[in-house]
C-alpha cells in the first residue's frame, strides 16, 4: 500500500542543509492502523507529508499503491491525492461556514454536489445534529469529528492523521480514536497516525515506527492493553489510573 525505499528528505537552511529524514525503509499494508511516534523534530510530520506528496523526497522513493507520485503529471498527482485524506491537529475548519458546509467543501472543490455525502459522513461520526452550527459552538472533540467527516467525504483509501488528539482532553481523545477505529472497520481505510501520545498508539495501532533524529530507530508490533471497564466519575477514574 505505502512503501518508503531508502528515503531521505533535507531542507535548505541558510547556507547549510537540515536533514529531516534519512535512510527510511518502511512498508505500511492495506487496512492497517500504523503509528508514527518520536520526539519533536524527529521527522514525524515530514514523513506524513511525503505520503501525499506535499513534500517530495530528496532521494529514495515513496510508493502509494505501487505508484511514485513524483513521476506523475500535476493533474494526475491531484487526482491521486483525492484518495488520501488528511486530519490535522488544529482541525482547520472554516469558522464562517457551518458544519455541513465544512464537510461539503472538498466535494464542491471537485465540482460535485456534496450535501448528501456530507450528511452521511456527519451521521457516521455522530455529528449530524450539529450540521447547522458553526465551529465556534463546538467542543474540541466535536470539531475533530467534523474534521474527520470532511476528510472522509471524498472516500479516501488512505487517511493521514497528524496529532489528531493532542489538543483534546482524555474523554474527547477516546471519542475521536473510537471514530478512527470505526473508519478503518467500516471503510477498510489505511490510517497513518502521528502522535506523541504513546497510550493512543498502544490502544489503536497494529504497528508503530519510532523515529529518532530523522532515522527509523525501531519498527514495533503493538500489543493493545487489556480492556478496562470505565466506571465511576472522572475523578474516580483519574485516581485509579494515576495511583
Amino acid at each position: 500500500m505505502i512503501e518508503f525505499l531508502n528515503v531521505a528528505k533535507t531542507f535548505p537552511q541558510g547556507r547549510s542543509v537540515v536533514t529531516a529524514l534519512e535512510g527510511i525503509d518502511l512498508r505500511i499494508t492495506e487496512n492497517e492502523m500504523f503509528g508514527v511516534v518520536g520526539e519533536s523534530g524527529s521527522g514525524k510530520s515530514t514523513l506524513l507529508r511525503l505520503i501525499n506528496h506535499l513534500e517530495a523526497p530528496t532521494s529514495g522513493t515513496v510508493l502509494v499503491d505501487g505508484e511514485d507520485l513524483s513521476t506523475l503529471r500535476p493533474r494526475a498527482q491531484r487526482a491521486r491525492r483525492r484518495g488520501i485524506g488528511m486530519v490535522f491537529q488544529q482541525f482547520n475548519l472554516l469558522g464562517n461556514s457551518t458544519v455541513l458546509d465544512n464537510v461539503s467543501m472538498p466535494l464542491r472543490l471537485q465540482g460535485r454536489r456534496g450535501r448528501d455525502t456530507a450528511l452521511q459522513m456527519l451521521e457516521f461520526v455522530h455529528m449530524a445534529d450539529h450540521r447547522d452550527k458553526h465551529p465556534s459552538r463546538l467542543s474540541g472533540g466535536e470539531k475533530q469529528r467534523v474534521a474527520i467527516a470532511r476528510a472522509l467525504a471524498t472516500r479516501p483509501q488512505i487517511l493521514l492523521a497528524d496529532e489528531p488528539t493532542s489538543a483534546l482532553d482524555s474523554g474527547h481523545t477516546d471519542e475521536v480514536m473510537a471514530v478512527l477505529r470505526d473508519v478503518r472497520t467500516e471503510f477498510r481505510t489505511t490510517i497513518v497516525l502521528v502522535s506523541h501520545e504513546l497510550d493512543v498508539i498502544k490502544a489503536s495501532c497494529d504497528r508503530a515506527a519510532v523515529l529518532e533524529g530523522g532515522h527509523l530507530a525501531a519498527l514495533l508490533d503493538v500489543t493493545p492493553p487489556p480492556p478496562r471497564e470505565r466506571t465511576g466519575s472522572y475523578a474516580d477514574r483519574a485516581r485509579e489510573h494515576l495511583a
